[in-house]
């Protein structure tokens, strides 16, 4: 009876752990974002660094690489924390040299999201957001020298996600993001990035979606 008794509540210890396992999510991916970012494309364009004076688009594209690790804490509803990496880079020459600039934005965010999951699948519409640290590097031309400029801000994301199984608990994910990013006006040790063509600072506030491939892993 005792023996009865104790293999019940193995059994029911093992069910237990396996439910909660099965609520959680890792994720690694890669994409690309089209981003507006209107003061630092007038930045660039009225400041004639391009030789045959070619002018930014308005959308523009950067690298973005992220990791999410979330919870499903009920049927339909999942809390999730990500941490993404983005990298953007633009440079041209002239007859006085080349000019560079660059910048790379860290964002991590906590999101929501509503599950519809079924054998083989799970698919999560939500959003969230979170702090966002840039930091900008700039050559201008005839100079050797990069100059560093960074600021914090906030962001917010629109997402929609989606799961395909491909084997055992790893899933292939794809990602559809719409985002706004009040990124500020970074400022370094010779202060503000300045447009004098508009007599403002830059700032890096952008408005962007982006589609991500990737892997997720439940269990």
């Amino acid at each position: 009876m005792k023996l009865k008794r104790v293999f019940f509540i193995v059994i029911i210890f093992y069910s237990n752990v396996f439910l909660i396992a099965q609520q959680n999510q890792l994720r690694a991916s890669m994409g690309i974002d089209f981003i507006n970012s209107p003061s630092l494309t007038d930045y660039i364009n009225q400041s004639n660094f391009s030789s045959d004076g070619s002018q930014l688009p308005t959308f523009n594209t950067a690298v973005n690489f992220s990791g999410e690790y979330g919870r499903l804490l009920n049927n339909n509803f999942q809390l999730s924390f990500e941490l993404a990496y983005l990298i953007y880079s633009y440079n041209t020459s002239n007859i006085n040299g080349r000019y560079d600039i660059s910048y790379d934005l860290i964002m991590p965010s906590l999101l929501a999201f509503y599950v519809i999951s079924g054998q083989g699948y799970n698919f999560k519409f939500g959003g969230g957001g979170g702090a966002r640290f840039i930091s900008v590097d700039e050559t201008l031309p005839a100079s050797a020298r990069s100059d560093n400029y960074t600021s914090t801000g906030f962001g917010a994301i629109i997402r929609a996600e989606g799961n395909t199984l491909l084997s055992g608990n790893v899933y292939a994910n794809v990602i559809a993001d719409l985002r706004y990013d009040i990124n500020g006006e970074p400022s370094g040790n010779l202060g503000n990035l300045r447009n004098n063509v508009l007599n403002e600072n830059v700032n890096f506030n952008s408005l962007s979606f982006g589609i991500k491939l990737g892997v997720s892993y439940f269990f």
